[in-house]
């Protein structure tokens, strides 16, 4: 039996377990994470990072959704592990971190706020139903709907990720709504195949869609609700289907620290 020491944040509702793996001694199998990540029989969260060393960054953030399985780039995650990597000593002024999807900078803007840069979005695809999909660090699908609180993300979310195009690979599906009171989205997302309280990657897709469906060019700055908080997102869309200087801020709480045996 291994005893492990970590530590829970959330950003925006959407909550991971952060271990410092620098000695490179966890290692862990699939179902183990997946238990950790249980809310009845584990620490309970939507995924596990790995904070390891790089040689070309102040770390690497290696991600696991909540059943166990490697995972691409999560925004919140990567935002949390920033705090994180901050309190163990790993971050300069000009934060660096290495993903699954390549280099990350980041911005402390203080102690509960963090801005994160995303990679460059190069196009989109509109289906026949009049969805978006695109991948920004994660694939997603963008579908508007009248009211993000009528909406059965669930059962909507499973139908359209067990899809015959998105069965074998799965999609996160975001809905989303832009009415006077404000933009609001929820997202299913998946290998945690539920709901999650906010999406980093997916809120990024919605800001990036929404600047699609209003025609704008350049810089731009929209602000997203989730169930879990606010996010904010900045890019500049260079053409029509081109999108630098992506970043994602918004907050990053503590949870709780412990130790388990698994």
């Amino acid at each position: 039996m291994t005893e492990i020491q970590f530590e829970k944040y959330h950003g925006a509702g959407n909550d991971f377990i952060l271990l410092d793996n620098r000695d490179e001694k966890i290692q862990l199998t699939q179902p183990q994470i997946s238990m950790l990540c249980d809310r009845h029989f584990g620490i309970g969260a939507d995924g596990l990072i790995l904070i390891e060393r790089s040689p070309s960054a102040d770390f690497e953030m290696v991600y696991y959704n909540s059943d166990g399985r490697i995972a691409s780039f999560c925004g919140n995650g990567g935002r949390c592990a920033v705090i994180f990597a901050s309190k163990i000593g790993l971050t300069g002024e000009r934060i660096k971190f290495q993903a699954y999807d390549g280099m990350h900078e980041a911005i402390i803007i203080n102690e509960s706020t963090v801005k994160v840069s995303m990679n460059p979005v190069h196009g989109f695809e509109v289906d026949s139903n009049g969805d978006y999909l695109l991948n920004t660090g994660s694939p997603h699908l963008v579908q508007f709907v009248m009211s993000t609180s009528e909406t059965d993300v669930y059962m909507e979310g499973v139908r359209i990720r067990y899809s015959e195009r998105f069965k074998d690979e799965g999609i996160n599906v975001n809905f989303v709504s832009g009415r006077d009171d404000g933009i609001k989205m929820r997202t299913y997302e998946r290998g945690v195949e539920d709901e999650t309280l906010s999406c980093g990657t997916g809120t990024v897709a919605a800001a990036i869609v929404i600047s699609v469906e209003r025609n704008k060019t350049g810089l731009q700055y929209y602000t997203i609700q989730a169930p879990g908080g606010e996010l904010k997102v900045y890019f500049n869309r260079t053409s029509e289907k081109e999108f630098q200087d992506v970043w994602l801020e918004g907050p990053v709480s503590f949870v709780f620290a412990g130790t388990m045996k698994i």
